[in-house]
């Protein structure tokens, strides 16, 4: 699941290096990700993993998006 996740990242980042993310890299800090980026990379984990987000969740860590994939996710 890390491995599509980490394409989708790199697809709303170009040139993020997404070679060393490990599971504790911060989304925002260690990846650059602002809240357009976050909001962009929420719709195409929506489309990727065919789940909605029918509330707010606060993602800090690769961790806490993969977490919440194993309890969400569809596909």
């Amino acid at each position: 699941m890390i491995e599509r996740l980490l394409k989708l990242i790199k697809e709303n980042m170009p040139d993020c290096d997404v070679s060393n993310v490990k599971e504790d890299t911060k989304l925002m800090d260690d990846l650059g990700l602002d809240s357009v980026g976050m909001m962009m990379l929420s719709m195409s984990i929506e489309d990727e993993f065919g789940v909605v987000f029918d509330e707010p969740v606060y993602f800090v860590t690769v961790k806490d998006v993969l977490d919440w994939l194993d309890k969400n996710a569809t596909k």
